[in-house]
């Protein structure tokens, strides 16, 4: 064991332990088993990162401006500064997780984060220059692993890295999704099947129609999420504990967002107001708003293809068998997908309004509760990615569509009088209505007996392209009419 010291007093740290009292502090007073998001903790190590290479600039510059005699300050020895870059590195990849102890449910607005964070960089990083952990007289996890930086600035711009990545990655399903859906539309462009209003049968419709509705919503998914970026890029790094920049280089403030610009890829940028990026979260709520209704249209979609596969819709669709559905029913099959994707929905539902009020619970200068906002921002961009993946993997890809049987159906559903109305008047398409339903006869049959049009011209008028014609015109009226006048 080792001995480690802050001004509360003393505690003991296991010796190898790239952890430190800070860390040890936070893990005991945050009871929480809800472990922290391995991308969030990357995104540090970026932020980190940015910070020490700009540093390094800063340091240039001042060495190249001014003796270091003349300097009022110590500089961080170069062997110290590539020990951070090197460890902040390896934090950007992942490495040394297993050492961030502190929970993903905390108080604290962060702190707990940031100082795990960079005990970890200091401790690895001690290491690298052949010293033990805990010996901080060398590398300092505040002094030297968080110069120029607060927890304030470092971690809601790490969040919103983290964010970033996986709106690239949720950008990618939604189109991979997309892609499926409109494959599905264009090859069932013409199957016919009864359209559902208040889950009684309607009017004729197709499958190609159908899926259309699904990608257009999927193709709104993107294009929204696709201007996320423009909300969420705006950051505070170098606004210090407030946004004003005490403490911070101007130097450092100006230039280190453009050193993580370049690191990350990603269209980040510094805010004009730093005090206002450091005190409002509203961006927060207004882009996870656009995750909340990529939820909705994926549950909206799922569920509809968990009725017309199920056993209560004569299964218009079926969808893949993926596992067995019961210990006890043999043979049983559930939809377990959309089920999935159902739950997944809800919760982003809920993490919605997690996020939404407390954002507004942010007091003055800064937000308290943004751990608990951040985890629930990154759990429901998984969430909606593993959704998006499974319903393409594990539902479209093999879903198959019973043509025959849905069209068979159609033409038994006494809805489909409906499309004679603009040729036989809304009186006359009842009488073929009610006799199809009373005698359960598919609408030519209805017809036969009640002699209301010509079999040849109702066959015509039930044909598939004018069954899925968009409305009608004088034109079709007038053919209709010369055509009745000739028999």
């Amino acid at each position: 064991m080792r001995k480690e010291s802050d001004f509360l007093g003393e505690r003991s740290i296991e010796k190898d332990a790239l952890y430190g009292i800070h860390s040890l502090r936070a893990k005991e007073n945050f009871p929480d088993s809800t472990p922290f998001q391995i991308e969030w903790y990357k995104s540090i190590g970026l932020v980190k990162l940015a910070c020490y290479e700009t540093y390094k600039c800063y340091k240039a510059s001042l060495l190249k401006k001014y003796q270091k005699s003349k300097i009022p300050f110590k500089l961080i020895r170069d062997e110290v500064t590539e020990a951070l870059i090197s460890s902040a590195i390896d934090i950007s990849l992942g490495k040394h997780f297993e050492w961030f102890i502190v929970p993903a449910i905390q108080g604290g607005a962060g702190t707990s984060i940031n100082m795990n964070v960079n005990e970890i960089i200091a401790n690895s990083a001690l290491l690298k220059i052949r010293k033990k952990p805990g010996n901080y007289s060398f590398i300092d996890p505040i002094e030297h692993a968080n110069i120029f930086q607060s927890t304030n600035d470092v971690i809601p711009t790490s969040l919103k890295i983290a964010i970033m990545q996986l709106l690239k990655i949720l950008q990618e399903n939604i189109n991979f999704l997309r892609t499926e859906i409109e494959n599905i539309e264009k090859s069932n462009h013409q199957t016919l099947r009864i359209g559902y209003t208040q889950m009684q049968e309607a009017v004729p419709t197709s499958f190609g129609r159908l899926f259309s509705s699904y990608n257009e919503a999927l193709s709104r998914d993107w294009w929204r999420t696709s201007k996320c970026y423009e909300r969420i890029k705006v950051v505070n790094l170098g606004g210090s504990a407030v946004g004003t920049g005490l403490t911070v280089p101007r130097f450092f403030i100006m230039e280190v967002v453009q050193s993580l610009q370049r690191l990350t890829g990603l269209p980040v940028t510094r805010s004009e107001n730093l005090s206002d990026a450091t005190n409002n979260l509203d961006s927060f709520v207004e882009v996870h708003a656009i995750l909340k209704a990529h939820a909705v249209n994926l549950e909206k979609m799922v569920n509809d293809l968990r009725l017309l596969s199920s056993d209560l819709s004569h299964k218009e669709i079926s969808i893949p068998r993926k596992q067995i559905g019961s210990s006890i029913m043999p043979g049983k099959v559930n939809p377990v997908i959309p089920e999935f994707v159902i739950s997944v929905a809800h919760k982003i539902y809920a993490n919605d309004n997690l996020i939404s009020s407390l954002c507004a619970q942010g007091c003055l200068e800064l937000n308290a509760y943004l751990p608990i906002i951040g985890h629930a921002f990154i759990e429901s961009l998984k969430l909606l990615i593993a959704a998006d993946g499974s319903i393409k993997n594990n539902l479209i890809c093999g879903l198959t569509i019973n043509n025959v049987k849905s069209e068979e159906k159609l033409f038994y559903s006494a809805s489909i009088s409906t499309a004679l109305i603009p040729y036989i008047g809304y009186k006359k398409a009842s009488e073929l209505a009610n006799l199809m339903k009373e005698k359960h006869l598919n609408i030519y049959q209805a017809n036969r007996k009640l002699k209301i049009i010509d079999d040849v011209k109702l066959s015509v008028l039930l044909k598939t392209e004018n069954l899925l014609k968009e409305g009608f015109t004088i034109g079709d009226l007038l053919l209709w009419q010369k055509k009745l006048t000739r028999t």
